[in-house]
């Protein structure tokens, strides 16, 4: 049954890490899919539109080198909307310019325009829909004759179509990214409330066992001492009694160890520094990840204990990244405290990665630790690069959250 458990806990894991890959994709490989069935059907109508009444130039190699330099650039769109866009009308002037059949190029220099405008600042929108309407009304110049009026009306209402329905498209993302910050940092304070309740009812259960059943046994110690000289005890029974002494004060460290234990989660009991040492210490002696600790400051840090709780946390996160995507590495956390300032450094000598990575915008927990920060209203610098391993500085005011 545990076997058969697994096996299905294995295999929907794994359909859902495939699922979320081809998700992932998918935007991609359908931009290459349309650039490259783009450039097929354009060259296909274009060599087989009827020009019998020559209104447009006799089709050459230089018309077809045209129609792939204006689509095949839409594979990486989303990635390059404005360089993207540039290219593509440039490479439809020169088409409109030389005279080809005009029609085949417009859906490429539209698509690249709505790009931009679902995805670029509004400034930067307004200039390319200036420019793409005049390269698509120079290309209204080749439409049969009576058609030119009717063609610039088309394509200037498609520019406004393509702007408004981009814009729309910004504006949705925006919300969804607004949408998600809100949730994440909804769900920060959930956790901060819970783990608040653990850690007083730990200190509650602590100093329960400490004050209660540890004070207890202190009195049955020191009756039991008190009662030895007045005992007429053999040598065996006075071995035995010491021997019962013995496990007596065994019992009660072990109690005062376990009370302490149960209270070390509270970061106000113990202050950020030690707890944060305490981790990074656990976590070399486990083998885990080797991380050297310094606390740079003399003065004790005076924070609240939500602006604590928000610190650790991110400092844990940051230290399982680098345990999940550093492989092999040497980390070192430093921390600084002026009474006005807080700043956390976290590097390590791993693997690193590019900037605009995939690890860096879907991985790493980084929406999680900049949630925190925005709490905390801090900011957070990072510097890495492939085999270079990361470093990452964190200020926060302390004035300011006070």
């Amino acid at each position: 049954m545990e076997r058969s458990l697994g096996a299905y806990a294995r295999t929907m894991f794994a359909q859902r890490m495939w699922s979320g890959a081809v998700r992932q994709a998918f935007p991609q490989v359908a931009d290459i899919v349309y650039a490259v069935v783009s450039v097929w059907i354009s060259s296909t109508m274009l060599r087989n539109w009827p020009n019998s009444q020559g209104y447009w130039r006799h089709t050459d190699v230089w018309a077809y080198v045209l129609i792939a330099l204006v689509y095949l650039p839409l594979a990486v769109r989303r990635r390059a909307p404005l360089t993207v866009l540039v290219s593509t009308a440039a490479c439809t002037l020169c088409y409109f310019t030389l005279g080809y059949y005009h029609v085949v190029v417009v859906c490429g220099l539209g698509l690249a325009f709505y790009t931009v405008a679902a995805r670029c600042p509004r400034r930067a929108v307004a200039k390319c829909a200036a420019g793409s309407l005049l390269v698509l009304l120079w290309g209204t110049r080749l439409a049969e004759p009576g058609l030119g009026p009717l063609s610039a009306v088309f394509v200037t209402v498609t520019v406004a179509v393509l702007w408004v329905t981009g814009d729309r498209a910004r504006r949705l993302a925006e919300r969804g990214e607004r949408l998600a910050v809100l949730t994440e940092q909804l769900r920060l304070e959930q956790e901060e409330k819970a783990q608040r309740a653990v850690m007083a009812e730990r200190m509650k259960m602590a100093r329960e066992l400490h004050d209660g059943l540890g004070s207890m046994l202190s009195g049955i110690k020191h009756s039991f001492s008190a009662m030895k000289n007045q005992l007429d005890l053999n040598e065996s029974q006075q071995i035995k009694f010491h021997a019962n002494i013995d496990k007596l004060n065994e019992s009660i460290k072990e109690l005062r160890n376990i009370s302490h234990s149960m209270a070390s989660d509270s970061l106000l009991k113990y202050g950020l520094d030690n707890s944060l040492r305490n981790y990074c210490n656990n976590m070399s002696q486990s083998g885990e990840l080797n991380i050297s600790f310094k606390a740079l400051h003399t003065e004790k840090m005076k924070l609240r204990e939500e602006q604590s709780f928000h610190i650790f946390r991110i400092v844990q996160e940051l230290l399982q990244n680098i345990v999940k995507h550093a492989g092999p590495a040497h980390a070192i956390v430093q921390i600084s405290y002026n009474a006005k300032k807080l700043y956390i450094t976290v590097e390590d000598d791993g693997n690193g990665f590019e900037m605009n990575s995939t690890i860096r915008k879907n991985g790493m927990g980084l929406k999680s630790i900049e949630s925190r920060i925005k709490i905390l209203k801090g900011r957070m610098d990072y510097q890495t690069a492939p085999s270079k391993g990361t470093s990452v500085l964190i200020e926060i005011s302390c004035k300011e959250n006070r």
